[in-house]
């Protein structure tokens, strides 16, 4: 599994992100925050409180995660939303 090195919150919820290997890209997540997790992170100060936890997965207080081998499929293919 490849681990997140950086992230950080840009506005209109999308995520800078890094990883170990430099892979690095922005992706847009304004279209997946919904469910009982992430909606709450539709609020733009509780999306801003994003972090790295100690496996390298990016998290927020409240408990929600993202898969890190999808993002970095997705920074890595270029795929739609990346940047």
């Amino acid at each position: 599994m490849e681990r997140v090195t950086a992230v950080r919150a840009l506005p209109s919820y999308r995520l800078e992100i890094e990883f170990a290997d430099g892979v690095r890209g922005v992706l847009d997540y304004e279209d997946r925050l919904f469910g009982p997790m992430m909606e709450p992170l539709r609020d733009p100060a509780r999306f801003a409180e994003v972090g790295i936890d100690e496996f390298g997965v990016i998290c927020w207080p409240n408990g929600a995660d993202l898969a890190p081998d999808a993002i970095y499929d997705r920074l890595k293919s270029g795929a739609a939303g990346a940047r």
